[in-house]
This record gives C-alpha cells, sequence and structure tokens, in this order.
C-alpha cells in the first residue's frame, strides 16, 4: 500500500510556491495575520474548488470532518467558516491574479506546440467574455442592469491547450469591445473575435502593432469592392475580395484595405461574411480560424459547469475577485498537471477523479486514471467459477 502524499499534496507542490510567497510579500498579504495566511487561504479555495464545496458552512463541514489530514494538506490550524470570511474580505485579490499569470505563463510553455490542425505558426487568440449573474441586494458593487447585478469574466484564450492567457474581471455594463484596450498586442498574433468587438479604430490599433484579426462583418457595413480574387463556390466560399471602407469616419479610423470572406456552410446553410487583414493564407483557413473560436465558448462553458464560480463565498468585490482567479489558477494547475505527467484523461475526467479522491494516498501518475476495462479481478485464481460450463 501507497504511505505517502495525499493526492491534494501532490496536486499542490506542481504550485511554485517560492514564487507565491514573494508576491504575498510584495502586497504585503500577511501582515498581522494569526490564522489563515494566503498561503493557506489558497489551498482551502483551491480544496473548495476541487471538490465542489459551494459555501463557507461546506467548506468547514467537510475540512473538520478530515481534522486529522489537515495539516499534511499545508493547512496548520483548523477552519473556521468566519476566519475563512474574514480571510476573503481582506486577502488581496491581486494576490492571486499574479500568481494565476505566473500559472498561465508556464502552462503555455508546456502547450506552445500543440497542433492546431492548421498550417499556421502563428500563436492564435479566441477573445470573448461571459456574464456571470449575481443578486444585486447582495453585489451592489456590481450594476448590470435596473434590478439585476454581474460581473464579466473578459478572456483571451490561447487555441494552443486552449489556456487562458489574459482575463480581466468587470462589472456587468463594461461593454466587450473595451476590452481591446486593455490588451497589449503581440506582433505576428492572429485575434479572432465575434461582432462585438467590430470597431475600426481599435482593429487599426491591432494592424498598426503588427497583429492580425478575424471577425465577422455586421450586415450594414459600408464596404466598396476593390479586387475580388477566385472563389472555390465547391467548397462554400462565394466571394474572396479586397475591399476599401466607404464610410466617411469608418474610412478615417481604418485607411487600410481589408480582406472580405463570403462563406457558405455547406451543413448548416448559413452565409457568414468575415473581415480580416490576413491577405496570405487561403480563404477556408480563414474559415477554419473563426471555428476555431468557439474554444472559448467552450472553455466558459467547461469552467462555469465544473469550477465553483456561479456560487461566490463572499459578496465583496475582493471575495469574487479571488475566487474567480483561484478558479482559475487550479484550472490551470490542472492543465499543467496533465502535460508534465504526460496523462491521456481529459480535464474534465481528471477534475472529476480528484474531487472524490483528494485524500487518497494513491500516486498521482500511477493507476488513478486507467481505464475500468483493464482491472484485473482481486478474487482467488484457484476459485471455481460457477458458472462455468
Amino acid at each position: 500500500m501507497y504511505a505517502g502524499k495525499a493526492l491534494f499534496a501532490q496536486l499542490m507542490d506542481f504550485l511554485p510556491w517560492t514564487t507565491f510567497a514573494r508576491i504575498v510579500d510584495r502586497y504585503g498579504g500577511n501582515h498581522r495575520v494569526r490564522t489563515l495566511p494566503c498561503a493557506e487561504h489558497f489551498r482551502v479555495l483551491a480544496f473548495a474548488q476541487l471538490t465542489y464545496r459551494e459555501s463557507l458552512r461546506d467548506i468547514e463541514a467537510v475540512l473538520c470532518a478530515q481534522s486529522a489530514k489537515l495539516y499534511h494538506m499545508g493547512i496548520r490550524t483548523p477552519v473556521r467558516r468566519s476566519t475563512l470570511a474574514d480571510a476573503n474580505e481582506r486577502r488581496d485579490w491581486r494576490i492571486y491574479a499574479e500568481f494565476a499569470q505566473r500559472l498561465i505563463a508556464q502552462a503555455r510553455k508546456l502547450y506552445a506546440e500543440e497542433d492546431l490542425g492548421l498550417e499556421l505558426s502563428n500563436t492564435v487568440y479566441a477573445l470573448d467574455s461571459t456574464t456571470i449573474d449575481l443578486c444585486l441586494s447582495l453585489f451592489p458593487w456590481a450594476p448590470f442592469r435596473r434590478a439585476k447585478a454581474a460581473v464579466k469574466m473578459h478572456t483571451l484564450l490561447d487555441l494552443r491547450g486552449s489556456i487562458p492567457s489574459f482575463i480581466h474581471v468587470s462589472d456587468g455594463k463594461l461593454h466587450d469591445v473595451n476590452a481591446l484596450d486593455l490588451l497589449i498586442p503581440e506582433p505576428a498574433a492572429i485575434y479572432v473575435m465575434d461582432r462585438a468587438y467590430l470597431d475600426f479604430e481599435r482593429l487599426f490599433a491591432l494592424q498598426e502593432a503588427g497583429a492580425f484579426f478575424v471577425t465577422r462583418a455586421k450586415s450594414n457595413a459600408n464596404l466598396r469592392r476593390v479586387y475580388s480574387a477566385p472563389s472555390d463556390r465547391a467548397q462554400g466560399i462565394i466571394c474572396d475580395q479586397t475591399v476599401a471602407l466607404s464610410g466617411h469616419y469608418s474610412r478615417k479610423r481604418y485607411p487600410r484595405h481589408l480582406r472580405r470572406i463570403r462563406f457558405k456552410d455547406p451543413d448548416t446553410q448559413k452565409t457568414l461574411v468575415f473581415l480580416t487583414n490576413l491577405f496570405g493564407p487561403p480563404p477556408m483557413t480563414i474559415c477554419a480560424l473563426y471555428k476555431a473560436r468557439w474554444q472559448v465558448e467552450l472553455f466558459f462553458k467547461w469552467i462555469k459547469q465544473h469550477l465553483r464560480i456561479k456560487k461566490f463565498h463572499g459578496t465583496s468585490e475582493n471575495a469574487v475577485k479571488a475566487q474567480i482567479w483561484v478558479a482559475v489558477s487550479v484550472y490551470v494547475l490542472v492543465a499543467i498537471v496533465r502535460k508534465r505527467l504526460d496523462l491521456d484523461a481529459s480535464l474534465h475526467t481528471l477534475l472529476q477523479v480528484l474531487s472524490v479522491t483528494l485524500f487518497e494516498k494513491t500516486p498521482l501518475n500511477q493507476g488513478l486514471f486507467d481505464s475500468p476495462n483493464t482491472t484485473k479481478p482481486n478474487g482467488d485464481p484457484n476459485q471455481l467459477n460457477l458458472f462455468e460450463c
């Protein structure tokens, strides 16, 4: 029998705790803190994410039931919900945000060689946001509508590995297009966005920074055809054109030519019109790039279903942002572990198994994710089979 560390402790060993300590010192996170310092606070919130705990009372009950194992998890004192509530209010959320960014940097290096299925060497990002609904009476700092509160999670997803490279948490009123002002454009990178980000002045800033973009055109776009390239209607490409903006203000905001591709999906018979400043690749590659944007939608769906960001453990802005960033850290940590241990299981499977085995003392890289069909029976080989012919 393996008598080593519990799975939770093995998982936490993959975190760069020296880096975490430097970040905590930079923000004074442990100043005048007697119980539950930032490292233990992070472990408790990570445990809540991995085991799907939905309230402070829930967290307290489960950890109290396993009090004999807390020390080996890195938690030195019993966790009380009042102490945890105070920590959620007072531990600066920027500590967990910066730590998540360090983990993201590690994960992106590990997944840098992932195959996108496209003949492109560029880094490809998908930009989008998701809205997390809140109660206005409990979260008055996050206005959204007249009788509703919400926070928005603006995410720039690196499509190689589906790793979020940029996240900004705002109130529900911040329009999606304003997230472009927060980005630092990466030269030669490709940014794939939907029509909510169609702002020619901001897109021209990407152009001037040496970046590329792929988005969809609006139905009322005032465009003038300059040149038409040969199109392959058998593949669904209706037209591949070089166009110029003909509106008075839009022409000033984007004085360069754009590429317009009209594509008819053979499966849904829906016609889509793409705008891009990427002239080199064939038109089907542009269509495939926009189709790959769906990965960011799947990321939002996945993180809402499998991590705890629908029900929050505090009502303050600090508590909400800290919980979101810890959720992101857990997602990226599991992605790092999966890559470093070369596990075949998906992130979904990893989280499902970890949620019920965190206290087990099973090696993380041995036998935990084996298929049940390969498991050998435990019975005596000399025992006769009752139903044997």
